[in-house]
């Protein structure tokens, strides 16, 4: 899964659970969601199982739309993002999630604030990246509010210079999957859309944002996902045919991954 690479230039990254560690928070926030998805008049938006990108998809909505609540195994692994969950449990409904998101936010006030780098060694990792003579770039689908506080508090001295662009949700008029923060990122940088740009995220949302914005996406596999569901989770379908150009476990792999690509790509 692993082909020879465009050159880069500049170097996107998903920040909850690519770089940051916020999960805890996430998944409180989400404990607190999902009981009011009948509410706001959302479970009869719930996708119906024929509708389901895979079966393990279909009984994760059964489950909520029963239960409303996630099933406890999936709480207790905290592998799936909030993105992740709002696109399995209403597909295209876009209002719906847009919706979910507004809640998911007003919740997430209440316990965001504790947050490390997913990898301890992260701020190297980056710096190695800017030696090399790369644009960076950081977006979330979450709230500005959020992200200026957790990305200047982030390993206690902030991360907030290694950047070039800082892209949030409510900065765009629509999240991930579509293209939208991805394209505003590289719109502040100066740079164009084109495989030059290598976007790195943990979640199918952000694979298919990269490539709706026609970069190279690289998935970050931090949760060590084996191969059989990273082929599921992209199957490669017409009706799913967003497939990552490369997918790593840590951060060093990507570095080595640049270096390679800088000394033989194109």
């Amino acid at each position: 899964m692993s082909p020879a690479l465009a050159r880069p230039q500049v170097l996107l990254f998903d920040w909850h659970a690519t770089l940051a560690d916020t999960m805890d928070a996430m998944y409180y926030a989400l404990d607190e969601v999902l009981p009011r998805l009948g509410p706001l008049g959302l479970l009869d938006r719930l996708v119906s199982p024929q509708d389901s990108k895979t079966v393990e998809d279909a009984r994760l909505v059964s489950y909520v739309r029963e239960h409303g609540r996630l099933h406890p195994k999936i709480s207790a692994q905290r592998r799936i993002s909030r993105t992740d969950i709002f696109e399995l449990l209403f597909g295209g409904d876009e209002e719906a999630k847009k919706i979910a998101h507004a809640e998911f936010d007003a919740l997430y006030e209440r316990h965001f604030g504790p947050v490390k780098p997913m990898e301890a060694d992260a701020r190297e990792q980056l710096l190695a990246l800017r030696a090399l003579g790369l644009k960076l770039g950081v977006l979330s689908n979450r709230a500005r509010r959020f992200m200026a506080h957790e990305i200047y508090v982030i390993d206690g001295s902030g991360w907030h210079e290694l950047f070039d662009a800082i892209v949030c949700g409510d900065d765009v008029e629509r999240r991930k999957p579509f293209p939208d923060l991805i394209l505003k990122a590289l719109a502040d940088i100066g740079a164009p859309a084109d495989a030059h740009c290598w976007y790195v995220g943990d979640s199918t949302a952000d694979i298919v944002a990269g490539k709706n914005a026609n970069v190279t996406a690289i998935f970050y596999n931090g949760v060590g996902w084996d191969q059989a569901w990273i082929d599921k989770i992209f199957p490669g379908t017409e009706r799913h045919p967003q497939r990552p150009d490369a997918v790593i476990r840590r951060l060093p792999e990507l570095v080595s991954l640049v270096r390679d690509s800088l000394a033989t790509g194109h």
